[in-house]
Protein backbone atom coordinates (compact mmCIF):
# COMPACT_ATOMS: atom_id res chain seq x y z
CA UNK A 1 0.00 0.00 0.00
CA UNK A 2 1.30 3.54 -0.64
CA UNK A 3 0.61 6.65 1.85
CA UNK A 4 -2.55 7.65 0.27
CA UNK A 5 -4.21 4.54 0.68
CA UNK A 6 -3.66 3.98 4.25
CA UNK A 7 -6.66 5.72 6.63
CA UNK A 8 -4.27 8.28 8.37
CA UNK A 9 -3.31 9.93 5.02
CA UNK A 10 -2.46 13.01 4.91
CA UNK A 11 -1.77 13.10 9.06
CA UNK A 12 2.00 13.03 8.31
CA UNK A 13 4.05 12.32 11.39
CA UNK A 14 7.70 12.98 12.30
CA UNK A 15 10.46 13.71 14.58
CA UNK A 16 13.00 16.66 14.40
CA UNK A 17 15.06 15.28 17.33
CA UNK A 18 18.41 14.64 14.50
CA UNK A 19 18.08 17.54 12.25
CA UNK A 20 17.08 20.55 15.31
CA UNK A 21 20.91 21.73 14.69
CA UNK A 22 20.55 21.65 11.23
CA UNK A 23 17.56 23.77 10.91
CA UNK A 24 18.80 26.72 14.04
CA UNK A 25 22.16 26.43 11.16
CA UNK A 26 19.97 26.86 8.05
CA UNK A 27 18.23 29.58 10.17
CA UNK A 28 21.17 31.81 10.81
CA UNK A 29 23.20 30.93 7.57
CA UNK A 30 19.79 32.11 5.38
CA UNK A 31 20.07 35.64 7.84
CA UNK A 32 23.77 35.94 6.78
CA UNK A 33 23.79 35.02 2.80
CA UNK A 34 20.89 37.85 2.24
CA UNK A 35 23.23 40.19 4.73
CA UNK A 36 25.91 39.57 1.91
CA UNK A 37 23.84 40.17 -0.70
CA UNK A 38 22.13 43.00 0.38
CA UNK A 39 25.82 44.25 0.94
CA UNK A 40 26.85 43.84 -2.88
CA UNK A 41 26.27 46.71 -5.70
CA UNK A 42 23.21 45.90 -7.16
CA UNK A 43 24.31 45.12 -10.34
CA UNK A 44 26.29 42.02 -8.67
CA UNK A 45 22.94 41.41 -6.62
CA UNK A 46 21.56 40.56 -9.96
CA UNK A 47 24.27 38.46 -11.15
CA UNK A 48 24.00 36.54 -8.14
CA UNK A 49 20.38 35.73 -8.24
CA UNK A 50 20.44 35.14 -12.32
CA UNK A 51 23.21 33.15 -11.45
CA UNK A 52 21.14 30.98 -9.11
CA UNK A 53 17.63 31.07 -10.65
CA UNK A 54 19.66 29.97 -13.82
CA UNK A 55 21.16 26.73 -12.15
CA UNK A 56 17.53 25.67 -10.81
CA UNK A 57 15.92 26.20 -13.88
CA UNK A 58 18.39 23.97 -16.15
CA UNK A 59 18.65 21.47 -12.85
CA UNK A 60 15.60 20.98 -12.00
CA UNK A 61 14.63 19.98 -16.06
CA UNK A 62 18.25 18.30 -15.74
CA UNK A 63 16.61 15.77 -13.19
CA UNK A 64 14.03 14.95 -15.49
CA UNK A 65 16.19 14.06 -17.92
CA UNK A 66 15.61 17.20 -19.88
CA UNK A 67 18.28 19.67 -20.59
CA UNK A 68 17.66 22.89 -21.62
CA UNK A 69 19.67 25.77 -23.62
CA UNK A 70 21.85 27.55 -21.10
CA UNK A 71 21.81 30.35 -22.94
CA UNK A 72 18.30 30.47 -23.82
CA UNK A 73 17.11 30.33 -19.76
CA UNK A 74 19.50 33.04 -19.10
CA UNK A 75 17.72 35.55 -21.29
CA UNK A 76 14.00 34.09 -20.31
CA UNK A 77 15.17 34.82 -16.86
CA UNK A 78 16.76 38.35 -17.54
CA UNK A 79 13.82 39.52 -19.72
CA UNK A 80 11.34 38.23 -17.45
CA UNK A 81 12.97 40.41 -15.08
CA UNK A 82 13.44 43.30 -16.99
CA UNK A 83 16.85 43.65 -16.57
CA UNK A 84 17.78 43.50 -20.12
CA UNK A 85 16.95 47.09 -22.19
CA UNK A 86 15.37 45.53 -25.31
CA UNK A 87 14.33 41.60 -24.97
CA UNK A 88 16.59 39.02 -26.20
CA UNK A 89 15.41 36.72 -28.55
CA UNK A 90 14.62 33.21 -26.95
CA UNK A 91 14.64 30.06 -29.71
CA UNK A 92 13.81 27.32 -26.93
CA UNK A 93 10.68 27.54 -26.14
CA UNK A 94 11.12 25.10 -22.85
CA UNK A 95 14.07 27.24 -21.90
CA UNK A 96 11.65 30.19 -22.00
CA UNK A 97 9.07 28.99 -20.29
CA UNK A 98 11.38 27.28 -17.15
CA UNK A 99 12.94 30.90 -17.31
CA UNK A 100 9.62 32.66 -16.65
CA UNK A 101 8.32 29.91 -13.93
CA UNK A 102 12.00 30.44 -11.72
CA UNK A 103 11.00 34.15 -11.98
CA UNK A 104 7.02 34.20 -11.23
CA UNK A 105 8.44 31.45 -8.01
CA UNK A 106 10.16 34.40 -7.08
CA UNK A 107 7.93 37.31 -7.55
CA UNK A 108 4.83 35.45 -6.25
CA UNK A 109 6.36 33.41 -2.87
CA UNK A 110 4.71 35.62 -0.32
CA UNK A 111 1.19 34.95 -2.26
CA UNK A 112 -1.16 32.14 -1.58
CA UNK A 113 -1.54 28.71 -3.32
CA UNK A 114 -3.86 28.49 -5.51
CA UNK A 115 -5.09 25.97 -8.48
CA UNK A 116 -5.06 28.77 -11.18
CA UNK A 117 -1.22 29.61 -10.40
CA UNK A 118 -0.12 26.21 -10.33
CA UNK A 119 -2.13 25.51 -13.43
CA UNK A 120 -0.41 28.93 -14.93
CA UNK A 121 2.84 27.10 -13.58
CA UNK A 122 1.92 24.12 -15.52
CA UNK A 123 1.29 26.10 -18.88
CA UNK A 124 4.81 28.13 -18.35
CA UNK A 125 6.37 24.33 -17.90
CA UNK A 126 4.84 23.46 -21.05
CA UNK A 127 5.90 25.40 -23.42
CA UNK A 128 7.17 23.86 -26.45
CA UNK A 129 6.24 20.47 -25.17
CA UNK A 130 3.71 18.45 -27.55
CA UNK A 131 0.76 16.21 -26.73
CA UNK A 132 0.38 17.38 -23.35
CA UNK A 133 -2.98 19.52 -22.22
CA UNK A 134 -1.34 22.14 -19.98
CA UNK A 135 -2.90 23.79 -17.15
CA UNK A 136 -5.61 20.89 -15.70
CA UNK A 137 -5.03 18.21 -13.76
CA UNK A 138 -4.36 14.71 -15.48
CA UNK A 139 -7.48 12.80 -16.56
CA UNK A 140 -8.21 9.24 -18.02
CA UNK A 141 -8.37 5.68 -16.37
CA UNK A 142 -5.11 4.64 -16.83
CA UNK A 143 -2.95 4.37 -13.62
CA UNK A 144 -0.41 7.56 -12.85
CA UNK A 145 3.11 4.93 -12.16
CA UNK A 146 6.72 6.38 -11.40
CA UNK A 147 8.15 3.42 -13.59
CA UNK A 148 11.98 2.32 -14.56
CA UNK A 149 13.55 -0.48 -16.22
CA UNK A 150 13.22 -1.91 -19.64
CA UNK A 151 9.81 -2.69 -21.37
CA UNK A 152 8.76 -6.21 -20.00
CA UNK A 153 10.82 -6.05 -16.70
CA UNK A 154 9.34 -2.62 -15.51
CA UNK A 155 9.41 -1.51 -11.92
CA UNK A 156 6.56 0.17 -10.28
CA UNK A 157 8.33 2.64 -8.04
CA UNK A 158 5.02 4.63 -6.74
CA UNK A 159 1.21 4.73 -7.94
CA UNK A 160 -0.42 7.76 -7.19
CA UNK A 161 -4.21 8.30 -6.57
CA UNK A 162 -6.51 7.62 -9.54
CA UNK A 163 -7.46 10.68 -11.44
CA UNK A 164 -10.87 11.06 -10.24
CA UNK A 165 -9.42 11.77 -6.54
CA UNK A 166 -7.24 14.76 -7.63
CA UNK A 167 -9.59 17.06 -7.56
CA UNK A 168 -10.15 17.17 -4.38
CA UNK A 169 -6.65 15.73 -3.34
CA UNK A 170 -5.51 18.95 -4.37
CA UNK A 171 -8.08 21.06 -3.01
CA UNK A 172 -6.73 19.48 0.33
CA UNK A 173 -3.42 20.34 -0.28
CA UNK A 174 -3.90 23.61 -1.05
CA UNK A 175 -5.66 24.14 2.26
CA UNK A 176 -2.99 22.63 3.81
CA UNK A 177 -0.07 24.64 2.64
CA UNK A 178 -1.54 28.23 3.11
CA UNK A 179 -2.79 26.78 6.31
CA UNK A 180 0.83 25.70 7.54
CA UNK A 181 2.10 29.39 6.04
CA UNK A 182 2.88 32.58 8.13
CA UNK A 183 -0.08 33.41 10.54
CA UNK A 184 -1.81 30.02 9.21
CA UNK A 185 -3.92 28.13 11.72
CA UNK A 186 -1.87 25.35 11.53
CA UNK A 187 1.51 27.11 11.18
CA UNK A 188 4.90 25.67 10.87
CA UNK A 189 7.65 27.79 11.83
CA UNK A 190 10.84 25.43 10.34
CA UNK A 191 11.00 26.35 6.16
CA UNK A 192 13.15 23.36 5.65
CA UNK A 193 10.32 21.31 7.29
CA UNK A 194 7.54 22.60 5.61
CA UNK A 195 9.18 22.41 2.48
CA UNK A 196 9.58 19.09 2.98
CA UNK A 197 6.45 18.19 3.51
CA UNK A 198 4.88 20.53 0.62
CA UNK A 199 7.05 18.39 -1.65
CA UNK A 200 6.21 14.95 -0.47
CA UNK A 201 2.92 15.50 -0.51
CA UNK A 202 2.34 17.49 -3.46
CA UNK A 203 4.53 14.19 -5.03
CA UNK A 204 2.09 11.59 -3.41
CA UNK A 205 -0.75 13.08 -5.21
CA UNK A 206 0.71 13.60 -8.79
CA UNK A 207 -1.43 16.15 -10.46
CA UNK A 208 -0.67 16.66 -13.28
CA UNK A 209 0.37 14.68 -16.41
CA UNK A 210 3.69 15.60 -17.03
CA UNK A 211 6.09 18.03 -14.92
CA UNK A 212 5.20 17.09 -11.62
CA UNK A 213 8.47 17.13 -9.71
CA UNK A 214 9.96 20.51 -11.50
CA UNK A 215 6.38 21.88 -9.67
CA UNK A 216 6.83 20.08 -7.22
CA UNK A 217 10.45 21.68 -6.84
CA UNK A 218 9.04 25.14 -7.05
CA UNK A 219 6.49 24.32 -4.61
CA UNK A 220 9.22 23.55 -2.30
CA UNK A 221 11.15 26.35 -3.22
CA UNK A 222 7.87 28.63 -2.44
CA UNK A 223 7.59 26.84 0.92
CA UNK A 224 11.29 28.11 1.98
CA UNK A 225 10.72 31.75 0.94
CA UNK A 226 7.06 32.09 2.52
CA UNK A 227 8.43 30.67 5.84
CA UNK A 228 11.80 32.93 5.53
CA UNK A 229 9.89 35.73 4.49
CA UNK A 230 11.75 36.24 1.13
CA UNK A 231 12.78 35.04 -1.64
CA UNK A 232 15.47 32.52 -0.61
CA UNK A 233 19.45 32.18 -2.60
CA UNK A 234 19.69 28.33 -3.27
CA UNK A 235 18.84 25.93 -6.04
CA UNK A 236 17.43 22.94 -4.38
CA UNK A 237 17.31 21.16 -7.54
CA UNK A 238 21.53 21.48 -8.39
CA UNK A 239 21.80 19.69 -4.70
CA UNK A 240 19.59 17.24 -5.67
CA UNK A 241 20.42 16.35 -9.55
CA UNK A 242 23.50 15.69 -7.72
CA UNK A 243 22.95 13.12 -5.60
CA UNK A 244 19.44 12.24 -7.42
CA UNK A 245 19.37 8.51 -6.84
CA UNK A 246 19.50 9.12 -2.75
CA UNK A 247 16.52 11.49 -4.00
CA UNK A 248 14.49 9.33 -5.61
CA UNK A 249 15.17 6.36 -2.96
CA UNK A 250 14.05 8.50 -0.19
CA UNK A 251 11.37 9.78 -1.88
CA UNK A 252 9.91 5.79 -2.92
CA UNK A 253 10.57 4.96 1.23
CA UNK A 254 8.59 8.09 1.90
CA UNK A 255 5.79 7.07 0.06
CA UNK A 256 4.71 3.80 1.59
CA UNK A 257 3.96 5.13 5.28
CA UNK A 258 3.30 8.41 6.70
CA UNK A 259 5.64 8.21 9.20
CA UNK A 260 7.91 10.86 7.51
CA UNK A 261 11.34 11.08 9.76
CA UNK A 262 13.67 10.06 7.52
CA UNK A 263 12.33 12.15 4.59
CA UNK A 264 12.51 15.41 6.58
CA UNK A 265 16.63 14.02 7.55
CA UNK A 266 17.20 13.92 3.95
CA UNK A 267 15.26 17.49 2.60
CA UNK A 268 16.46 19.19 5.38
CA UNK A 269 20.31 18.00 4.27
CA UNK A 270 19.82 18.71 0.74
CA UNK A 271 18.73 22.11 1.78
CA UNK A 272 21.56 22.86 4.09
CA UNK A 273 23.39 21.51 1.37
CA UNK A 274 22.12 24.11 -1.35
CA UNK A 275 23.04 26.99 0.44
CA UNK A 276 26.48 25.81 0.92
CA UNK A 277 26.52 26.41 -2.89
CA UNK A 278 24.60 29.49 -2.80
CA UNK A 279 27.21 30.55 -0.96
CA UNK A 280 29.74 29.54 -3.15
CA UNK A 281 27.88 31.43 -6.11
CA UNK A 282 27.85 34.09 -4.09
CA UNK A 283 31.84 34.01 -3.41
CA UNK A 284 32.23 33.18 -7.31
CA UNK A 285 29.94 36.04 -8.34
CA UNK A 286 32.44 38.73 -6.72
CA UNK A 287 35.26 37.03 -8.02
CA UNK A 288 33.66 37.24 -11.60
CA UNK A 289 33.22 40.97 -10.94
CA UNK A 290 37.07 41.59 -9.83
CA UNK A 291 38.24 39.03 -12.43
CA UNK A 292 36.21 41.21 -15.12
CA UNK A 293 37.30 44.65 -13.54
CA UNK A 294 41.66 43.50 -13.21
CA UNK A 295 41.71 42.18 -17.42
CA UNK A 296 38.51 43.75 -19.52
CA UNK A 297 41.48 46.22 -20.74
CA UNK A 298 43.33 43.02 -22.28
CA UNK A 299 39.73 41.72 -23.91
CA UNK A 300 38.62 42.71 -27.47
CA UNK A 301 35.23 41.44 -28.08
CA UNK A 302 36.52 38.27 -29.43
CA UNK A 303 38.71 37.06 -26.46
CA UNK A 304 35.73 38.43 -24.14
CA UNK A 305 32.80 36.43 -25.74
CA UNK A 306 35.26 33.42 -24.78
CA UNK A 307 35.91 34.44 -21.79
CA UNK A 308 32.14 35.16 -20.46
CA UNK A 309 31.33 31.96 -21.94
CA UNK A 310 33.49 30.20 -19.31
CA UNK A 311 32.48 32.51 -16.84
CA UNK A 312 29.08 31.61 -17.61
CA UNK A 313 29.55 27.94 -16.30
CA UNK A 314 30.02 29.52 -12.93
CA UNK A 315 31.59 27.79 -9.88
CA UNK A 316 31.17 24.37 -11.03
CA UNK A 317 33.93 25.62 -13.79
CA UNK A 318 33.79 25.64 -17.82
CA UNK A 319 33.67 21.32 -18.61
CA UNK A 320 36.68 19.84 -19.65
CA UNK A 321 38.52 23.88 -20.25
CA UNK A 322 38.54 26.13 -22.85
CA UNK A 323 40.65 24.21 -25.47
CA UNK A 324 42.20 25.82 -29.50
CA UNK A 325 38.87 23.71 -30.92
CA UNK A 326 36.49 25.17 -28.43
CA UNK A 327 37.82 28.19 -29.23
CA UNK A 328 37.09 28.64 -32.74
CA UNK A 329 33.47 27.08 -32.54
CA UNK A 330 33.13 29.89 -29.67
CA UNK A 331 34.30 32.86 -31.97
CA UNK A 332 34.34 31.65 -35.78
CA UNK A 333 38.00 31.87 -36.33
CA UNK A 334 40.72 30.04 -37.87
CA UNK A 335 43.38 28.15 -35.53
CA UNK A 336 46.22 30.16 -35.87
CA UNK A 337 43.92 33.19 -34.41
CA UNK A 338 42.66 31.12 -32.02
CA UNK A 339 46.12 30.06 -30.91
CA UNK A 340 48.04 33.08 -30.73
CA UNK A 341 44.84 34.37 -28.44
CA UNK A 342 45.30 31.70 -26.11
CA UNK A 343 48.61 32.26 -26.22
CA UNK A 344 48.85 35.81 -25.33
CA UNK A 345 45.62 35.27 -22.34
CA UNK A 346 48.12 33.18 -20.90
CA UNK A 347 51.16 36.08 -21.07
CA UNK A 348 48.77 37.84 -19.66
CA UNK A 349 48.18 35.91 -17.06
CA UNK A 350 43.50 35.85 -18.28
CA UNK A 351 44.19 32.36 -18.40
CA UNK A 352 46.51 29.85 -16.33
CA UNK A 353 47.95 26.13 -18.53
CA UNK A 354 46.32 22.51 -17.57
CA UNK A 355 46.83 19.22 -18.41
CA UNK A 356 49.30 18.75 -21.08
CA UNK A 357 50.51 17.28 -24.55
CA UNK A 358 46.65 16.13 -26.17
CA UNK A 359 44.94 16.85 -23.07
CA UNK A 360 46.04 20.70 -22.69
CA UNK A 361 43.57 23.14 -22.00
CA UNK A 362 43.31 26.49 -20.40
CA UNK A 363 41.30 27.51 -16.91
CA UNK A 364 40.60 31.35 -15.22
CA UNK A 365 43.06 32.50 -12.98
CA UNK A 366 39.83 33.50 -10.85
Amino acid sequence: MYNWQLPDWPDFKYSLETVEEDLYAFAEETGHISGILKALPENTQWEAIVSTMVAEAIKTSAIEGEFLSRQDVISSIRNKLGLNTHADKVKDKRSQGAGELMVDVRNTFAEWLTEQHLFEWHRLLMKGSKGIKAGHWRKGRAPMQVISGRPGKERVHFEAPPSAKVPAEMSRFIAWFNESGPGGSHEIKKAPVRAAIAHLYFESIHPFEDGNGRIGRAIAEKALSQTVGRPVLLSLSRTIEAGKAAYYAALERSQKNNEITPWINYFVGAVIQAQKDAGERIDFTLKKAKFLDRYKEQLDNRRLKAVMKMLDAGPEGFKGGMTAQKYMSITKVAKATATRDLREMVEGTVLLVAGGGRSTHYVLNI
